[in-house]
């Protein structure tokens, strides 16, 4: 089944000196139920932005954003907010956390707003949720107290608590080490794959790009389809590149992907 649906995006800005600033291009982009979807680009490539249409939070300049067949700019505000909250689990780059708040208490907030035993039950749902992420041991912890790694694994815990059908992930290893990045991504992999969840992952981080079984990359406002195979045999990584399924055939060659740092770094 296609969840999220963009055709033809375009986005921009009005810059102080009336110029304006083209941020997304021309951009059309399907993904549907089980979908792991990868987008990689250099600081500035519009990649955030890219992900919070994905997500609803933001609208495009032009072109059109459906959601499981309904387009997104005929919903009321109201209405668009129920759908994003009911659908969408976003892991934030910075993770936005409830700052003098317990990891329960930010694990349970989307569930304030949850119908019936999905309700009344929040507490329990949430401390599952944070044991399930290795963290069951610090519910009553002040989250804001708590290291990087700890911090990403509550926003990810809150990301999955309401299990939604989109999963849209923003550099989600970048406060990260190696070895708990790439925990914390077989998590995001294992619950989608048990929901059937769609999980869009934005990254500089080729290693993690490449898990999932489509790639893109985002480069002047522009989205192709990109070869992550070939791109590591362009770059000075020694890692070999892990496996994955090929990406569906497209009607043009995929874009190579010039060398790309390594290093998790903060996306602009």
């Amino acid at each position: 089944m296609t969840l999220v649906v963009l055709e033809d995006v375009e986005k921009s800005v009005l810059l102080p000196d009336d110029s304006r600033l083209e941020i997304l291009r021309g951009i059309s982009l399907s993904v549907g139920a089980g979908d792991h979807v990868s987008i990689v680009g250099r600081s500035g490539s519009g990649k955030s932005t890219l992900l919070n249409i994905l997500g609803m939070l933001d609208a495009p300049t032009s072109g059109s954003v459906s959601f499981e067949g309904r387009e997104v700019r005929r919903m009321r505000s109201g209405r668009l907010d129920r759908v994003r909250g009911d659908n969408v689990g976003f892991v934030f780059q910075q993770f936005n956390l409830l700052p003098g708040r317990t990891a329960l208490d930010n694990v349970m907030m989307p569930l304030g707003h949850a119908k019936g035993r999905m309700f009344w039950n929040r507490r329990q749902i949430a401390a599952d949720m944070l044991e399930r992420v290795g963290l069951g041991h610090r519910i009553e912890q002040i989250a804001d107290r708590l290291s990087g790694g700890e911090q990403q694994r509550v926003a990810i815990a809150r990301a999955l608590v309401r299990k939604p059908v989109l999963i849209l992930a923003d550099e989600p290893t970048g406060a990260l080490d190696i070895d708990t990045g790439a925990s914390v991504m077989s998590l995001l992999d294992e619950v989608a794959t048990e929901t059937d969840a769609a999980l869009v992952t934005i990254t500089h981080d080729l290693h993690v790009a490449a898990r999932a079984r489509r790639h893109y990359r985002l480069d002047a406002g522009r989205l192709e389809e990109a070869d992550l195979r070939r791109a590591f045999e362009a770059s000075t990584l020694s890692a070999p590149v892990p496996a994955a399924p090929e990406p569906a055939v497209a009607s043009h060659a995929p874009a190579i992907l010039p060398p790309l740092p390594t290093a998790n770094g903060v996306d602009a």
